[in-house]
């Protein structure tokens, strides 16, 4: 069932969608004008539909037309202009250090620009063969790109019309999936035999993929209009869902405890072996969520964890029974049940007509705002900027392979070194390697695949319905797995060559050295020529993650001044952890990648970012039981804790490159009289003075 589930998910999902989709604008010209003997010019208005998809990213419908609309233009002028110059290489030459360089610079405006820009150097690379535009001349050829974008976007833009809340209900399935695999993990510190190092290393790679499906989900409901303003059922629904599994996130964090002394506390009990089943099933009901959500169907519940609550409650009570104190236990219990009541609020969601909840919030202040001014460009014109070194290595790398295939020449396609380097080359050497390592895994068994293919099938229509499944393939899995994706385009190239009547092994061969001579270029450049090392950057994310913790332990503070922060500032507070958190993670991760010899305090830094992980997840613990207390009793050494664990974060922050940090003011605190319970009240102390360890911990990381 679970496999027939997964597949059911992929064939639902935003990834299968947009391969359809994209085989369909990219497949129809060429059909169409096969038919009409026209085939040469129906493939240049596939060119232009397969340019402009690479700028329809996910996101808000006017985003993805704007997007297109940009993409179509600079490839129409790009066009034109390699066209008029191509017969010349000293001109060609200079072209390409320009324009791969001027294109490049694009990714300072973010992802959809930097798919523009290489939209753009893909039809530069195509149209440097003179071959590519002897049939329709120059402006032939780019008017005929022009229109396969115009088709493209026309198409797009008509599906998402039909199907408004497709993409948004998709990547709301995604995103639950991250987040029933973030709880699964979670699951494994209850776990009395599992590795504390290994579960906290999948546990920051696992919120990196959170973080990211948030981040793009939030733009798709919070920027489109027919979501906020309009407030039809669908988009309440879809609003809603999504908050409910932010906070549901949020209390997945604040299960958060000294894992090792309630291991060496109660491993002996059943409570810790029950807590662990009954999370793993919460993942399970998450991801059975997902899969409904995804699927575009009504959710039917999978588990019923009433008698697993009951049986875990009567445990913990064995536990108190025979002397320990139990409180950290109740604690985490309560946690865990107010998980299980959110998620069967989220259920109650689909069983209703009427959605009732508050949504009338200024939701803009949760979205990133890019401003595509000169100024942010002219700001990155620097060394300094890492998307600027990036750019000028782009450029001299694409003069360098342009120089390789007009001196050494392999054969007619020499093309596919430049194309080899347009889809390697990345800002950071952790992601040009990795690209490198599956575009070359992807090229071999996918030739071999290919060459076998056509040896042996020699049907044409048998042939045509394998490019039809490869087309799927490859676009399918283009966001997914890059090396799936290119293990499917290799003989999608090689089947479409043989149509034109290429020959097939000679083009398998010219592909894979090709390949091989542009990853070579790649790899090494990204080695030597102002290379991108992870380390120089690293302090910059340890700065952005301190100031986000002491914001949010600040907000600790104002709640036990007594002080209510409203629901929106305490939101983006926490956004902003999650935020600068996976963006830590992220280049921590790419860190790993890199060579050992530029692996500098690789031990501090994943010492630094477990003790940030575990002291956001501390701060949410507090946060959480704060507001499950009906009364707080604040004694001087609670004021003691709060305030001398402020000031040494902002010492921290000050030390690392920001002496112009200013500590936030702090309203007074005075000893709340309220009584409450002793083992709160000690329950209180303890937590302060973890968070206060943490953070003494990572201020003398910071000073190695």
């Amino acid at each position: 069932m679970k496999q027939s589930r997964e597949i059911k998910t992929f064939i639902f999902s935003q990834y299968f969608s947009d391969g359809l989709k994209i085989t369909l604008g990219v497949l129809l010209p060429s059909l169409i004008f096969y038919q009409l003997n026209l085939l040469s010019i129906g493939i240049t208005i596939s060119l232009g539909a397969f340019t402009a998809s690479i700028a329809d990213n996910p996101g808000p419908i006017n985003h993805k037309r704007n997007g297109m609309l940009l993409s179509i233009l600079f490839v129409f002028l790009t066009a034109i202009l390699t066209g008029l110059i191509n017969k010349y290489p000293i001109l060609t030459g200079i072209e390409i250090i320009l324009l791969s360089f001027f294109f490049s610079m694009f990714s300072v405006y973010g992802n959809r620009a930097s798919s523009i820009g290489t939209a753009a150097l893909l039809v530069m690379i195509l149209t440097i063969d003179e071959d590519a535009i002897k049939l329709s001349g120059v402006w032939g050829h780019a008017l005929y790109i022009l229109s396969g974008g115009i088709w493209y976007m026309i198409l797009s833009l008509s599906i998402a019309q039909i199907r408004p809340y497709r993409l948004t209900q998709q990547a709301l399935g995604e995103c639950i999936r991250d987040v029933a695999a973030y709880v699964k993990l979670k699951a494994d510190f209850y776990n009395t035999k599992s590795d504390f190092d290994d579960n906290y290393k999948n546990l920051i790679s696992q919120q990196v993929l959170v973080h990211e499906h948030q981040d793009s989900l939030r733009d798709l409901l919070f920027k489109t209009k027919l979501m906020v303003k309009e407030s039809t059922h669908v988009g309440r629904l879809l609003i809603l869902v999504f908050v409910d599994i932010v906070d549901l996130f949020e209390q997945t964090m604040a299960t958060h405890y000294d894992y090792q002394a309630i291991r060496n506390t109660f491993g002996k009990t059943q409570s810790l072996k029950q807590f662990n089943s009954i999370i793993i099933k919460l993942s399970e009901e998450l991801e059975n969520l997902s899969y409904y959500i995804i699927s575009n169907e009504k959710p039917i519940k999978l588990h019923d964890f009433k008698p697993e609550l009951e049986k875990l409650k009567a445990s913990i009570d064995k536990v108190e029974e025979s002397g320990t104190n139990g409180l950290v236990l109740k604690k985490i219990l309560i946690n865990v049940r107010n998980m299980i009541n959110r998620l069967d609020k989220i259920y109650s969601y689909f069983n209703s007509n009427y959605i009732s909840g508050q949504i009338d919030i200024d939701y803009s202040k949760f979205v990133s705002h890019e401003d595509f001014d000169f100024q942010k460009l002219k700001e990155n014109l620097s060394p300094k900027s890492s998307i600027f070194r990036h750019s000028v290595r782009v450029s001299l790398m694409f003069l360098i392979g342009f120089l390789v295939s007009k001196l050494f020449p392999i054969g007619h396609h020499s093309y596919w070194i430049l194309l080899t380097l347009l889809v390697i080359l990345k800002p950071a050497y952790s992601l040009t390697r990795k690209r490198n390592i599956e575009r070359l895994i992807g090229t071999f068994i996918g030739g071999i695949a290919g060459a076998l293919i056509l040896i042996y099938v020699e049907d044409q229509t048998v042939l045509f319905v394998f490019l039809l499944i490869f087309m799927i393939g490859t676009y399918s899995s283009q966001r997914l797995n890059y090396t799936v994706s290119v293990l499917f385009m290799t003989p999608y190239i090689l089947i479409l060559f043989s149509f034109l009547g290429e020959n097939n092994i000679n083009i398998a061969k010219e592909r894979m050295i090709d390949t091989l001579i542009g990853s070579f270029i790649a790899f090494f450049s990204s080695l030597v020529v102002l290379p991108n090392w992870e380390y120089y950057q690293f302090k910059n994310y340890m700065r952005e993650v301190l100031i986000a913790n002491y914001k949010y332990l600040h907000h600790v503070a104002e709640e036990l001044a007594g002080n209510k922060n409203d629901v929106i500032s305490y939101k983006l507070v926490r956004k902003d952890v999650y935020v600068s958190s996976a963006n830590l993670g992220s280049a921590f991760q790419r860190m790993l990648s890199e060579p050992k010899s530029k692996q500098l305090k690789i031990k501090d830094h994943y010492k630094f970012v477990v003790l940030n992980h575990m002291l956001s997840s501390y701060i949410a613990t507090l946060i959480t039981n704060l507001h499950q207390a009906n009364s707080i009793k604040l004694d001087s050494e609670h004021i003691k804790l709060i305030r001398k664990s402020l000031f040494s974060l902002s010492e921290v922050i000050k030390k690392i490159d920001s002496p112009e940090f200013k500590e936030l003011e702090i309203s007074l605190i005075e000893p709340n009289q309220d009584l409450i319970q002793a083992n709160e009240s000690k329950l209180l102390k303890e937590q302060l003075e973890l968070i206060n360890k943490l953070i003494l911990d990572i201020s003398k990381l910071s000073q190695t």
